[in-house]
Formats: C-alpha cells, sequence, structure tokens
C-alpha cells in the first residue's frame, strides 16, 4: 500500500510543479504560496473533519514532543514552499524540480544520522545517481 500511496504523492507532486509555474506568470511568489497554502488547509481540514480525524481526542493525544516536531516540520515545509514558488517563478520547472527533489539526497543522509536508518551500498549509490542525474539534468 506504502508503494501506491508513494506513486499517488509523486504524480500530484508533478502537478504542483506544472500548475505553480502557469500561476507564477503575474503574481508574487511569496503570495501565491500563501494562497496556496490556505487552499491546502482548508481541504485537508475539510478531508480530516469528513474522515474523522479532526478531533480534540487526536489533539490531546500528542506529547509536547510530538507537537514541537510537528511545528518544526511545518515551518519547514512553509520554508521549502516559499523558495520552491520563489524559484519556480524564475527558472524553468524541468530544472526547479530536479533541484528540489534533491531533498531526497538529504533525506537519506539525515534519517541514517537522526533516525538510525540503514545507509546501505544501494540507498548510497542510488543517492549518488540522483545526485548526478540533478546535475545532467541543470546543465545548460
Amino acid at each position: 500500500m506504502w508503494l501506491i500511496l508513494a506513486f499517488l504523492s509523486a504524480i500530484t507532486a508533478a502537478g504542483v510543479a506544472i500548475f505553480a509555474k502557469m500561476g507564477l506568470k503575474n503574481i508574487d511568489s511569496t503570495f501565491a504560496t500563501t494562497v496556496r497554502s490556505l487552499i491546502m488547509a482548508g481541504f485537508l481540514v475539510l478531508t480530516s473533519l469528513f474522515l474523522g480525524k479532526f478531533n480534540s481526542t487526536n489533539f490531546h493525544s500528542l506529547s509536547a514532543r510530538e507537537w514541537w516536531f510537528i511545528f518544526l516540520a511545518g515551518i519547514s515545509g512553509a520554508l521549502s514552499w516559499l523558495f520552491y514558488f520563489m524559484a519556480l517563478k524564475v527558472g524553468l520547472a524541468t530544472r526547479v524540480v530536479v533541484i528540489d527533489r534533491l531533498s531526497l539526497v538529504f533525506v537519506v543522509l539525515l534519517a541514517a544520522v537522526f533516525l538510525g536508518e540503514a545507509l546501505s551500498w544501494r540507498v548510497a549509490l542510488g543517492a549518488l545517481l540522483m545526485v548526478g542525474g540533478a546535475i545532467i539534468i541543470s546543465l545548460k
């Protein structure tokens, strides 16, 4: 199931790049990111309500540590979107997205350091190939 969800995430993320690039022609990237975030927040609140996930039990079950990490994830996500939209505004979508997806390489490294996830030779080779691919695509 995780594989299907991951592919759906990749497909919909591609839509973000294309639709954002099309929508950024005549507006400020920070404003566009803010509007996108509000739309996402509304959509997610409605989805959570529909699925019965938006309730006080879920809020009260989180520890202070979990709240802190969710807060940090939110700030990281907001900064990522701001930088992403700024880059899309002035750069080619294919180049911006490829560089943005180097986040995968950073996840591999940070997951090994902070989460104790294995950094096998296959994972390391895959990360190096991603870096190589990003360099090739981003060259003029």
